[in-house]
């Protein structure tokens, strides 16, 4: 029996409606092994290779918490300013799945590690807007199951258990958020703070990261919430904005049609760019938690906590709010630059190098993101150090190059390695500094152009520009731009 297609509301209907949405995001720790055993903690390998009776459930195996993971909990959870718990508990949360092995997960329930953080995002108005996070907890991940894409998929799903026994964080956000674009803003700024403490390398494309949303909506002036529906794993930015959207229409048109929202899970499917129902919304009851009898209590000394402090980098948006206030950077700039820590490290290293940050802000997001771009290469694989670009803006800012010679230079350093100033000295492309021979090539382009002289003469001063551009025509670049404009005005006034 074909499944009703549902109703969606319109944009008036939708207009008197308010959406409250939350986000739980799992994000995987960056460790070399797993949560509780020594498993490799890495993607792509054969399935089902990564295994032991430990991650298996085995009966008698015994779980290790694994240090490293709880020091990237801690760092993701100063980067989200939460409170870290001294003491948390581990808590079995029995679920029956053919990828959970063990039929529970290990994670914690109350308490979590930390508690009562927040995100800042930035509005189109350009206010900013503060999202609580409720709790960030840890837990270990379940396998992958695989319902297509095998010759007998119509009879069998394929269980590759490799990821089951992966550390995450479950972060949960508090339900702040009143539209898409709010929520993808939150995803964006939490994980640029986990990229940057280098919690996670959050690739979705390899389930580092991945989000759940949960959305209801209520009549603009309400108080109560409405019945919530969870949406899971969402694992691009794209579908989770998409799957708001849809569902926020869906729910809307069901309340207008005198319908009432059921509590539920339901999967995204971007295909058909609409939502479905995946099962009745467990509660935390239905979980049946309770303490991990094979785990002590987590105990985070304030000692530790600070040493893991300390030893945390620059927070994106503290970089970025730094870059505009002490830099003089643009809003736009100093956004781009923070898009990960590996561009914004090298554009500190570039303006240090040169002395410019705004000159190498404009190279790093200019010239050299379009090398990078053409070859395929992202910036830690920059053939151009930052050393090397810094010593091509100091050579413009000496008067040794014009803009224009640079931008010849910058490809040859790109394909080649050599240094800027090896460049301009082996292929001659110095800027001019025989003033006497400029103003000879000035004088020569002024008589060939008498329209041109009257009409600057005439009071139409713009047309200077045309004598600028054939000068630097003449000296194929290697004049300054603003020599010639002063030469041109003594000799044209």
């Amino acid at each position: 029996m074909a499944t009703q297609a549902p109703i969606l509301a319109d944009q008036d209907q939708i207009a008197l409606y308010e959406p409250v949405i939350g986000l739980e995001v799992h994000v995987q720790l960056g460790t070399n092994t797993k949560i509780f055993c020594s498993c490799p903690n890495e993607f792509g390998a054969a399935p089902n290779t990564n295994v032991c009776p430990v991650c298996l459930g085995m009966p008698g195996a015994l779980p290790v918490l694994n240090e490293h993971a709880v020091e990237l909990a801690v760092q993701a959870s100063l980067a989200l300013h939460c409170e870290v718990r001294n003491r948390s508990i581990f808590a079995r949360k029995n679920s029956f799945y053919p990828d959970l092995p063990p039929g529970y997960q290990i994670s914690q329930y109350d308490p979590p590690v930390a508690e009562h953080g927040w995100v800042d995002i930035q509005l189109p108005s350009g206010e900013t807007k503060r999202i609580g996070v409720t709790r960030l907890h840890m837990e270990d991940d379940a396998g992958k199951s695989t319902h297509d894409g095998y010759r007998d998929s119509s009879q069998y799903s394929y269980v590759d258990l490799n990821r089951t026994g992966s550390p995450l964080a479950e972060i949960v956000s508090e339900p702040d958020m009143r539209s898409s674009d709010e929520a993808f803003q939150y995803l964006t700024e939490l994980k640029l703070a986990m990229q940057f403490t280098g919690v996670s390398n959050c690739d979705m494309e390899k389930g580092n990261l991945r989000c759940d949303a949960n959305v209801s909506v209520r009549r603009k002036g309400a108080e109560k919430f409405g019945t919530k529906v969870e949406i899971k794993n969402l694992n691009s930015f794209r579908f989770l904005k998409q799957a708001i959207d849809f569902e926020i229409a869906r729910q809307v048109g069901v309340l207008e049609a005198g319908g009432t929202i059921v509590q539920e899970t339901r999967l995204y499917n971007p295909d058909l760019d609409e939502t479905f129902s995946m099962r009745s919304k467990e509660m935390a009851h239905d979980y049946r938690y309770f303490p991990e009898p094979d785990l002590v209590p987590l105990e985070i000394s304030d000692d530790w906590l600070a040493k893991v402090k300390a030893a945390m980098g620059e927070l994106p948006a503290d970089m970025r709010k730094r870059f505009v206030d002490e830099q003089g950077l643009r809003e736009y700039d100093a956004q781009v630059l923070t898009a990960t820590r590996a561009l914004a490290d090298y554009y500190e290293q570039t303006a240090k190098a040169c002395g410019d940050p705004k000159a190498a802000a404009n190279w790093v997001t200019g010239d050299l993101a379009a090398l990078l771009k053409a070859a395929g290469k992202e910036i830690e694989d920059s053939p151009v150090s930052p050393q090397g670009l810094g010593e091509l803006l100091g050579l413009i800012a000496s008067g040794e190059l014009t803009g224009k010679l640079a931008k010849e230079i910058l490809p040859k350093m790109f394909s080649t390695g050599d240094a800027a100033r090896a460049i301009m000295e082996r292929e001659g492309l110095k800027a001019m500094s025989d003033t006497g021979e400029l103003e000879k090539i000035i004088e020569g382009i002024i008589a060939a152009n008498p329209k041109q002289v009257e009409q600057y003469k005439g009071g139409k001063t713009s047309v200077i520009q045309f004598f600028v551009g054939q000068a630097m025509k003449a000296t194929r670049g290697q004049a300054n731009p603003a020599a010639v404009g002063e030469i041109l005005k003594q000799k044209l006034g």
